[in-house]
C-alpha cells in the first residue's frame, strides 16, 4: 500500500469532517467510495461495523471514527469547550436531524417537534460560530439540516449561522470535498 487508503461515501457527514481535514492538511490518501448497501469486503474486514469513514494507514492501523481521523491528519487536542460543541452536535443536534429528517425511520417521531429541537443548537451556535477544526466536525451536520427543507432554513433568523455555511460551502475545500467519484469496486 503506498498511500493510507480511506474508505467513504460522498454525502454521509461524519465522512465528510473527515475529508474536510484531510483536504486542508494536505495529508494524502487513496479515497474508495462506497456504496453503504454494497460495502467492500476489504473495508469489511479491517471494520467490521461498516460504517465510514475508515482510515487504514500504511502500516496496517485502521481509525474508524471521524474525530480520531480528523485528529490523526491534523494533530489537534480537542479543548473542553469544543469537546461541548462537538458532544452537542453528534449527540444533542444529530438525534434530532435523524427524526427530523427521516421520521418515518423512528416510531412515533413528530419532525416538526424534532426540527425545534435541533433550533435549539442552531441559535446557540449563532451567537458563538465555531471556527478551523471545531468548524469542520460541525457545519457537514447543519448542511444537512439546512439542505432538508432549504426555503424554511433560509427563512430562520440565524444571520451567523447562514454567513458560516455560506462560507464553508462556498470553499474551494468543500467543493474538493464533494469530487464525485465512482464506486471503488474490489479487483
Amino acid at each position: 500500500m503506498k498511500l493510507p487508503i480511506l474508505y467513504s461515501f460522498r454525502r454521509c457527514p461524519y465522512a465528510m469532517r473527515a475529508r474536510m481535514s484531510i483536504i486542508r492538511s494536505g495529508f494524502e490518501v487513496e479515497h474508495r467510495e462506497v456504496i453503504l448497501r454494497d460495502r467492500p469486503d476489504h473495508m469489511m474486514e479491517i471494520s467490521p461495523k461498516g460504517t465510514v469513514p475508515v482510515l487504514q494507514l500504511t502500516d496496517g492501523r485502521v481509525i474508524e471514527e471521524s474525530l480520531e481521523i480528523m485528529e490523526y491528519v491534523r494533530p489537534w487536542k480537542l479543548t473542553s469547550e469544543e469537546r461541548k460543541w462537538i458532544n452537542r452536535n453528534d449527540n444533542e443536534f444529530k438525534f434530532h436531524l435523524d427524526r427530523y429528517k427521516y421520521p418515518n425511520r423512528y416510531e412515533n417521531a413528530d419532525h416538526i417537534l424534532h426540527r425545534e429541537m435541533a433550533c435549539k443548537f442552531l441559535s446557540d451556535i449563532d451567537s458563538d460560530i465555531p471556527s478551523g477544526n471545531l468548524s469542520d466536525a460541525i457545519f457537514p451536520f447543519v448542511r444537512q439540516f439546512a439542505n432538508h427543507d432549504r426555503t424554511w432554513f433560509d427563512s430562520q433568523n440565524w444571520n451567523n449561522v447562514h454567513q458560516w455555511l455560506d462560507a464553508n460551502l462556498s470553499s474551494v475545500e468543500f467543493k474538493e470535498c464533494m469530487t464525485k467519484y465512482p464506486q471503488w469496486i474490489q479487483e
